[in-house]
């Protein structure tokens, strides 16, 4: 006998106790029976069957293409991983601060793989770990562009040093309060469930996950993300080496936009349309983040392959204020 096949006896022996008439359909025109809670009568209404179940497969297209862009997606930052880590000991990696570039590439890939918790059967292991996974994996890497931010303003020599500490620690705490939350969390985990209010003729399979310590993560994360582009969007006017801030403060606003936008349009879905819906506001999000990072990232990229004899520290120094170079 299957998982499934468990759950739907054991909820049937719990609803069917107490009559029989739960098995038969009807016996004539005057005596119709009520079908199981898991069964639909057939169109003659002469037999009971069992109704069809949904979720966000990997069987289906949808959930196919969601799960395909997701993984090629995830590949993306990788190259460019590989480029830093490669001239790691030069000037200009390591002006463009080496360390915090890798985690925030490293943490987009995770942003899109993490989507992949969404797809395919809702078990309870899926159910634990999907959601916690999204506000971790997205609060860490918010954090790291306003970490980004932060040094663009320390670079800039445009702030004291009691606003500099401020915002090291600004940076600091979204990921420590994001881990605490989720030990809070796990207290009263979600759980699969098979909702039949939504739609009677399907027996949808989902996991009860969205209460108000859901839309409490999206809160936290929308917040993270609008002090991350206020800090960038005063930043936008600072000296040509580094409006790198202008591409932060556009994938900000574009990262906000999804993410207001999912709330109604996940209101509205039912079925596994509501999954796709968060995982696809997921990829959305992500792809801002990913076109703001590919176009900080270019200019080095192409500096390192083709220009070598940029990759200096007496270049850049002597090149600091002229804005040929984009610096973190």
């Amino acid at each position: 006998m299957t998982k499934w096949d468990s759950e739907r006896n054991s909820k049937q022996q719990r609803q069917n106790d107490t009559s029989l008439t739960y098995f038969f359909p009807f016996i004539d025109d005057l005596n119709c029976f009520r079908c199981p809670w898991d069964e639909w009568p057939n169109p003659e209404k002469s037999k009971c069957l069992l109704k069809p179940t949904e979720f966000l497969s990997y069987e289906d297209l949808l959930g196919v293409s969601l799960a395909t862009a997701a993984i090629i997606s995830s590949i993306i930052p990788a190259p460019i991983f590989g480029l830093l880590f490669h001239f790691s000991n030069t000037a200009l990696v390591k002006a463009s601060n080496y360390s915090l570039s890798c985690f925030l590439l490293i943490s987009i890939s995770l942003c899109f793989l993490c989507s992949l918790g969404f797809i395919g059967y809702p078990d309870h292991e899926k159910c634990l770990l999907r959601q916690v996974s999204f506000g971790l994996i997205f609060s860490l890497c918010v954090a790291c562009i306003l970490a980004k931010t932060v040094m663009t303003w320390k670079q800039s020599k445009k702030m004291d040093n009691a606003k500099s500490l401020l915002l090291n620690y600004l940076y600091m705490f979204p990921s420590t309060a994001n881990i605490v939350y989720h030990l809070d969390v796990s207290g009263s985990p979600p759980f699969p469930q098979l909702n039949t209010a939504d739609k009677s003729e399907l027996i949808i399979i989902d996991c009860n996950d969205r209460s108000v310590k859901f839309w409490a993560m999206l809160g936290y994360l929308f917040l993270l993300a609008t002090i991350s582009f206020i800090v960038a969007f005063l930043a936008r006017k600072l000296p040509d080496s580094f409006n790198e801030a202008q591409f932060i403060t556009f994938s900000m606003l574009a990262f906000l936009s999804v993410w207001l936008s999912f709330i109604p349009a996940s209101l509205s879905a039912q079925g596994k349309y509501t999954v796709a819906m968060e995982v696809f506001a997921i990829l959305a999000s992500s792809w801002a983040l990913l076109i703001c990072m590919f176009l900080i990232f270019f200019p080095k990229c192409f500096i390192l392959l083709f220009r070598p004899e940029m990759n200096s520290k007496e270049y850049l120094m002597r090149n600091k204020d002229k804005g040929a170079i984009n610096k973190f």
